[in-house]
């Protein structure tokens, strides 16, 4: 899992959902240390559909309500969790409405980068301005299955992953507006495109090519 001190991205959890209520907790620390500020940086806890009904999410939502703190309960809905539907796994699967009648929620269209930057500015300005926690449900969709041990198509069928590249794709849905509105042509966004596979190329080569962490490393651990 990936992590940034310098960047506030505190990385994830092998446990199904636990990185969330230590998003809570950075979001006390947040509030704590920014007394009296107009706007406060907020803490965006980030978690799947799988996750969305775990105890610890209900428990750090409702201490978040408590003590009013920036933070963003943000469900990743790619609709199939490890490999069950949403239907089959949540008695409620608008995600957005798990705060009921006391946090807000906010549905996005996740596969739509524009919708997705709206929704963020709204949530930074929302919690960041004092208002308390606010969930949030990006609406999204996973090509691949969910590990190398999931083919991904046996709880649901190729047609419709097809379709849903055909259609919603998000890369897709960028290029076309870019190009609609006269700020890209499609010869300069497959040249791009290339640039950016050869990008990832090389830092495929070198990531291969790094050597273990060093013995000491592993001291403490």
């Amino acid at each position: 899992h990936f992590y940034s001190k310098k960047n506030r991205f505190w990385g994830g959890a092998g446990i199904v959902g636990a990185q969330v209520p230590v998003g809570a907790g950075l979001a006390f620390a947040d509030k704590y240390l920014n007394k009296g500020a107009e706007s406060i940086p907020i803490s965006v806890a980030m978690y799947g559909d799988g996750a969305a009904n775990q105890g610890q999410i209900w428990e750090a939502a409702n201490m978040s309500k408590l003590w009013n703190l920036p933070v963003v309960f943000l469900c990743e809905n790619n609709q199939y969790g490890m490999g069950t539907s949403a239907e089959r796994s949540s008695a409620n699967t608008e995600y957005f409405k798990q705060g009921g009648v006391i946090i807000p929620g906010l549905k996005v269209d996740g596969m739509d980068a524009l919708a997705v930057k709206k929704a963020m500015q709204f949530a930074k300005e929302y919690c960041g301005g004092g208002n308390g926690p606010m969930y949030m449900e990006m609406k999204t969709y996973r090509y691949h299955g969910h590990s190398m041990s999931d083919p991904g198509i046996t709880y649901r069928n190729r047609e419709e992953v097809s379709e849903m590249r055909k259609t919603k794709d998000c890369i897709e849905l960028v290029k076309s507006r870019l190009m609609e509105a006269g700020w890209a042509t499609e010869a300069e966004l497959k040249e791009k495109e290339k640039e950016v596979r050869a990008e990832v190329a090389r830092a495929l080569e070198e990531a291969k090519a790094g050597h273990e962490p060093r013995a000491e490393l592993l001291d403490r651990v």
